[in-house]
């Protein structure tokens, strides 16, 4: 299980992680804050203070098609947003 999905790239994670020293993340659903502190320390290199959570329910959606109408659902999604210990910092554009 891929516990880290892809970064939240974000004005306001960006503001975050300038002014408060956190960084958000889109999670696997099904991990927990230990899994999720374990993968940023090791992906990173960085010593992680605090995790918060929160899930999303998936938007439901429609739109009209030569078939008529279609609706369907989004996909759930959880974020993790983290924070880390003072001089510690990630640097998301560092390999482009």
């Amino acid at each position: 299980m891929e516990i880290l999905i892809k970064p939240i790239l974000t004005e306001k994670m960006t503001a975050q992680g300038e002014k408060l020293n956190r960084y958000g993340f889109i999670v696997d659903p099904r991990a927990n804050k230990l899994q999720i502190r374990t993968a940023v320390e090791q992906m990173y290199n960085v010593v992680v203070t605090d995790v918060n959570t929160m899930k999303y329910l998936g938007k439901a959606k429609s739109r009209y098609t030569k078939a008529g109408l279609v609706r369907g659902r989004t996909n759930n999604v959880k974020k993790a947003i983290v924070t880390l210990k003072e001089g510690d910092t990630i640097d998301f554009y560092s390999n482009i």
